[in-house]
Parts: C-alpha cells; sequence; structure tokens
C-alpha cells in the first residue's frame, strides 16, 4: 500500500500537548545550534526527527552544491556509518522523486512493489516495513533536502504525521541552507590557498632555474673571463702601460659582474635556504648585520617551501629596517611552532614610531603582502621611544616537520 503523503490514517507522531510543542521546538534550537557544518547538523535533526516521531530510524539526505544529486549526510546508528557513502540523483528512488516534485511520499508496506524504490544495501530496506519521505525546503532557502524515517512494523502516517516533518524539515531547512553555504565558502577558501601555494610554487621552481642558469652559465663565465684576463696581463711583453691598464679595467668588470650577478642569484632565491633551511638561515641573516647584535632562538623545523621563503623574506626586511631606521643597540629574532601555526617575531629596542601614522612605511606593505600570500597574518606594534616588534604568524600542515 503506498500513497503520496495524501490523507493516511493512523495515529499521529507526538500529542498537541503544549509542553510537547514547546519542548520540541527547544529541541528543534539546539538541533540548528550544532554548528556551521553540514554533518553535525543532519545528524543532529535525525535524532531529534527519531524522537519526535516515534520512529526507528531516520535519514537526512541533503542536496548538493550543484542541486543534481542528494547525499546522504545524517543518520540515526547504526547508519550513520553509511554517511557520506550514498548519493542519489534527482528522480532516482523514493528520495530522489520527493526532491524532484518537492511533495510527501508515503509508503506503508510493500515498498518493493512501488516503481519509485530503490534498494539502497547499506539502508538495509528490507529491515522496514513503512516509510515516509518529505522535501526538506524553506522560503528563503528553497529545496534543501529530503527527511526519511522508517519504522520496523506497520504504520500508517497521518496527514498530522506529515504536516509535523514538514514543519520540522522546514525550520531547520535554514540552518542546513547556512550550513551548505559555510561548506562551500570552506572549500573555496581551501581552492584558493591550495592555488596560492601551487602559484608561488611554480614562482620559486622558475627563479630556482633561473638562478641555476646564473650560476652555472654567467657567473662561471665570469670567473673563466677573470682567470684569462689576469693571464694575459701576467703575459703582457714588459707590460706595456696602456695594455696593462685596459686588461685591469676589464678585470674590474668582470669583478662587478660577478658581484651582480650573486646578488641576482640571491634576489631569485636565497641559496641559504636550500643549504641551512628555514633556521639556519634566519640565523646567518642575524648575524650577518653589521654593528647589530641580534639573539637568536629559532627551532629546527622545516616548513613548505613558500612559507620559509615568506618568512626568510619577512624577517630580512624587518632587520633591515632595524639597521636602517631604529637606531637600535639590540634585536631579537624568535621563531618557533606550535600546533598548525608558526610564529616569528623581530624585536628591538630602537627608537620605535607612531605605527599609526606610519602604515604604509617601512616596508610594511610588503612584508604584510608576503604573510598574505600564505595565509598569515602580519602585526607590527611600536610606539616612539620604545623600540618596535614584528611578529607574523602563518599555518603550517600538520606533516610540516622534515622537509619543505
Amino acid at each position: 500500500m503506498t500513497r503520496d503523503g495524501g490523507n493516511p490514517a493512523g495515529k499521529a507522531f507526538v500529542p498537541g500537548a503544549a509542553e510537547n510543542e514547546i519542548a520540541l521546538l527547544h529541541a528543534i534550537i539546539d538541533a540548528v545550534s550544532a554548528g556551521p557544518d553540514v554533518e553535525p547538523l543532519a545528524a543532529a535533526v535525525a535524532r531529534l526527527i527519531t524522537e519526535a516521531t516515534a520512529t526507528d530510524v531516520c535519514f537526512v539526505h541533503v542536496l548538493d552544491d550543484a542541486e543534481r544529486s542528494l547525499s546522504l549526510a545524517g543518520a540515526t546508528p547504526p547508519f550513520d556509518a553509511a554517511v557520506g557513502q550514498v548519493r542519489l540523483s534527482l528522480g532516482e528512488g523514493v528520495t530522489g522523486w520527493v526532491a524532484q516534485h518537492g511533495r510527501p511520499a508515503v509508503i506503508v508496506e510493500h515498498k518493493e512493489r512501488d516503481p519509485r524504490y530503490v534498494r539502497i544495501p547499506a539502508l538495509r530496506g528490507s529491515d522496514f516495513v513503512s516509510m515516509a519521505s518529505v522535501p526538506m525546503a524553506g522560503d528563503a532557502a528553497g529545496l534543501v533536502g529530503v527527511l526519511n524515517v522508517h519504522t520496523v512494523v506497520r504504520r500508517e502516517f497521518t496527514e498530522a504525521d506529515i504536516r509535523l516533518l514538514t514543519v520540522i524539515g522546514s525550520l531547520v531547512a535554514g540552518a542546513m541552507h547556512s550550513a551548505r553555504l559555510h561548506r562551500r565558502l570552506v572549500a573555496r577558501e581551501h581552492a584558493q590557498e591550495r592555488f596560492t601555494e601551487q602559484v608561488i610554487t611554480a614562482q620559486e621552481t622558475e627563479r630556482r632555474r633561473l638562478a641555476g642558469d646564473i650560476h652555472d652559465g654567467i657567473s662561471q663565465r665570469l670567473v673563466s673571463l677573470a682567470y684569462h684576463l689576469d693571464a694575459a696581463q701576467r703575459a703582457l711583453p714588459d707590460r706595456p702601460v696602456d695594455a696593462s691598464e685596459q686588461v685591469r679595467l676589464a678585470r674590474g668588470l668582470a669583478d662587478l659582474s660577478m658581484d651582480e650577478a650573486r646578488a641576482a642569484i640571491g634576489g631569485l632565491r636565497p641559496p641559504v635556504l636550500d643549504d641551512l633551511g628555514l633556521a639556519g638561515g634566519l640565523t646567518s641573516l642575524a648575524r650577518s648585520l653589521p654593528h647589530l647584535p641580534v639573539s637568536v632562538d629559532v627551532a629546527e623545523i622545516r616548513l613548505p617551501e613558500a612559507r620559509e621563503l615568506a618568512l626568510y623574506r619577512i624577517a630580512q626586511e624587518a632587520l633591515q629596517n632595524v639597521v636602517k631606521h631604529s637606531g637600535a643597540a639590540h634585536a631579537r629574532l624568535t621563531f618557533a611552532v606550535a600546533g598548525t601555526t608558526a610564529r616569528l617575531d623581530i624585536v628591538d629596542d630602537g627608537c620605535g614610531f607612531d605605527a599609526a601614522e606610519k602604515s604604509d612605511g617601512y616596508g610594511m606593505h610588503s612584508m604584510a603582502e608576503r604573510a598574505d600570500l600564505v595565509g598569515g597574518t602580519l602585526t607590527v606594534r611600536s610606539r616612539p621611544g620604545e623600540g618596535t616588534a614584528v611578529s607574523v604568524t602563518v599555518p603550517v600542515p600538520t606533516d610540516a616537520g622534515d622537509a619543505p
């Protein structure tokens, strides 16, 4: 016996007593407050519905982002293990039919005889006799999904039963819609982060290639040129003044070109990161500053390549600012990783400045941009006469620790 949510006879899910309705409303509020994620919300809704309707099991099927199929997002035990593993196209099975037509469906017995019914082994439909299925929809959210309840014994679902299920579905539809939007936003943010990582990685790969080409090609030829010029100068008969002067000038140009090539290599990709890693690179950077003692406390932890480069460049810019502008007698550089967050701090005891008035100076825009590219945050704290503290935090994968 099957119906399309007409006027089946039988008892209602719950009595219409006011205290029961208030309790149900509180339970719905608790369910929609379960959190911004789809699955916890769907699980809370499934538990609520079975308790409110005195049914044996509830399945919450949620429309996917493309609105072309439904996936099982929540279920009461033991079927919660099937969450995420059941997917139905619109129009497929009773659930798909309800989603496609926007109307409830009731099967009192003999489900297999209903042309809409599709057997789903993971949900063990043969264990249950009767079912009711209603669309989960709201005026603002539209169709969000489908709610299904099943009973082991034969049950005549009444009009009040379907109305209660429909009301619950409409009340949670808005929260479920928000949860779907949150899931979509999180997925988009992750995709943006992955894209940024790929862009930075591609840039660094190309920079490393260019640095290698300069080092292996131009630099080596300049070294050879310098050797030949030295040999030519030594071989000049009686060292004629004019020829010797020309060789000397050529040797000076070769040295200048070598310095420029080394600077270009360092600008494209700091070789110290490949040789010593981030901790060694930061230590070497701090030790290279003239006339400025820098205390260093860095963790020997490797990060993904893009994050190491960003932190190194930020430290480089911040320390250059200390040397150029602060007049500091001492600075401190620390780097540590706690959980999934890496933190770099550069603090000096210099003259300081009004951070509100000079927020665009001191290379802060460049440092903030580098931090932002890897999903990090830059903070600069300073006041006149009280020194400056530059802090940057960046997220790191949980498996970072051995290799970039």
